[in-house]
């Protein structure tokens, strides 16, 4: 049996998986790279330390396997942008990270100059620094990063297509994204389905400089040499992290939700393929575009399916800073049991706004805060009330979708490292009112790639075969105590208002 392997570039570290004919995760290496916080509400990445991991976890997965490789597939942490050199390879900076918040007074200033409407109605995205447009238009005005016809941009995808296709111009690299990750940077008309020029020209953008825009399956292009893998392997399947999850939850009907609580949380709903109008406090994105034949249809030779999303900032990324910052964990994996010892936070609530929030609120100025403090609070209740926050989150941002949709969600597909915590599932299940779902295999990110590559490759003949390849782990539905469930949402958003437009928007950039 062939495999397919998928890269999964997140936002901490990078994983490479093997995925067989059945969907079954049979290898997989993980490689954590460095986080820089040069000022704060900046968060920026090394690119060729992200590049040099893949080429490790390559290493070690491809010694593991016996079986040949069938094709490849990326997936990355979206809106994070690169800029390099085409002719040498070179990254020209630190790659600016999704989580930086340095746009966000110029994101005020065009908002204020009228242009709000105009990102909506082309991107379905909201002026925020969050999304690439204002990471590219800093690095070209204030960056140092010199415009050339051999500078590049692109998000983490592009910038990992182009090294496994040669690393150079010269060795015939490809430059180029599909339309999940164009759709996150700002930049990109998602009805037309192209480089937007009138964005373009707005955030200084040359339109020379950013990656051709392709389907999410189909051959992107082939491996190069000097790689952990052999030259000639097909590079077919990308998309960005969070409609990687979606594809490979295999919520590939209308309606279906998931969840992915990884550094942050994303909650998408698969809308289908006609383009829904801006929904308040949410996103519009391009969840894939596929051939048609994958689909098992006879229509147009492209479809795109597009998704409603809410972007939560920090969850996991929560309970690193337990980890890191404040020292009271040792690992990521005691959260959960010293969050279970306790039977409630004792009235501690925590927001971690750490760089501002996102759905619904979209508020850069926002800092994490915790509220509720006395004599009697402990190491418990603080890593509880971190726990408790993911599902907040999740309801906030769940009923502002079932709002705009005019749909409430019948269940909830979750995955992602924190969806390990059965705690967790059961806060969410209690918040929301529906049953949780977590599937066997957790890291769906992962999978989606995976599948997305095996797709255009034949390994699976349609999205129908992803249905059998998805198997349940867990099931939790709510408790009896929902009057109890709100009341602990309510001072939720109690402390949030307390969070909220705390930072300064004079902040130099």
């Amino acid at each position: 049996m062939a495999v397919v392997l998928s890269i999964d570039a997140g936002t901490t570290g990078v994983r490479s998986v093997a995925v067989d004919e059945r969907g079954a995760v049979t290898n997989w290496h993980y490689r954590e790279f460095t986080q820089h916080f040069p000022r704060p509400g900046w968060v920026e990445h090394d690119a060729a330390e992200i590049w040099s991991a893949i080429e490790a976890t390559m290493t070690d997965l491809v010694a593991e396997l016996d079986e040949p490789i069938a094709a490849i597939g990326i997936t990355d942490q979206r809106e994070t942008i690169v800029a390099w050199d085409r002719r040498t390879g070179a990254p020209l900076s630190r790659a600016i990270v999704w989580q930086d918040r340095r746009g966000a007074a110029r994101c005020e200033e065009l908002t204020e100059l009228g242009h709000l409407d105009l990102v909506r109605s082309t991107t379905g995205l909201v002026l925020d620094p969050y999304f690439s447009a204002t990471k590219i238009e800093w690095l070209i005005r204030t960056g140092g990063v010199e415009v050339t016809a051999d500078t590049a941009f692109g998000t983490i995808d592009s910038w990992i297509l182009w090294n496994l296709t040669g690393g150079r111009a010269d060795r015939g690299a490809v430059h180029a994204t599909d339309t999940s990750n164009a759709s996150r940077t700002m930049l990109f008309d998602i009805a037309s389905g192209a480089w937007s020029p009138e964005l373009c020209d707005l955030f200084g953008v040359p339109m020379v400089s950013l990656p051709d825009v392709m389907a999410s399956a189909g051959r992107f292009g082939v491996t190069g040499t000097d790689l952990p893998v052999e030259a000639g392997i097909p590079i077919s399947g990308i998309a960005g992290d969070q409609q990687a999850a979606l594809f490979g939850q295999a919520c590939v009907r209308p309606g279906m939700t998931k969840n992915t609580y990884g550094t942050g949380s994303f909650v998408l709903m698969n809308v289908g393929d006609t383009l829904p109008t801006p929904a308040d406090g949410l996103l519009t994105t391009v969840a894939w575009t596929l051939p048609g034949r994958l689909l098992g249809n006879e229509g147009p030779e492209l479809v795109t399916h597009y998704a409603l999303e809410g972007a939560i900032f920090a969850t996991g990324a929560a309970v690193q800073w337990l980890r890191d910052g404040l020292q009271i964990i040792d690992s990521a994996a005691q959260a959960g049991p010293i969050a279970e010892s306790v039977p409630d936070t004792g009235g501690v609530v925590v927001v971690p706004a750490f760089t501002g929030l996102g759905a619904p609120y979209w508020d850069p100025y926002a800092r994490g805060t915790i509220v509720g403090l006395t004599r009697g609070s402990t190491r418990a209740h603080l890593v509880r009330a971190v726990v408790e926050s993911m599902a907040y989150q999740t309801r906030d941002v769940v009923e502002a979708m079932a709002s705009a949709s005019g749909r409430s969600i019948s269940e909830l597909r979750v995955d992602g490292g924190a969806s390990q915590m059965n705690l967790l599932l059961q806060l969410v299940a209690d918040q929301l009112g529906v049953e949780v779902r977590r599937p066997v295999v957790k890291e769906t990110t992962a999978l989606g790639a995976a599948y997305l590559a095996g797709l255009a490759e034949g390994v699976w003949a349609t999205v129908d075969d992803l249905d059998g390849a998805w198997i349940e782990d867990a099931r939790v539905g709510p408790g009896d105590g929902r009057t109890e469930a709100d009341e602990r949402y309510r001072m939720w958003t109690r402390a949030v208002e307390r969070s909220r437009d705390w930072a300064d928007a004079d902040e130099p950039d």
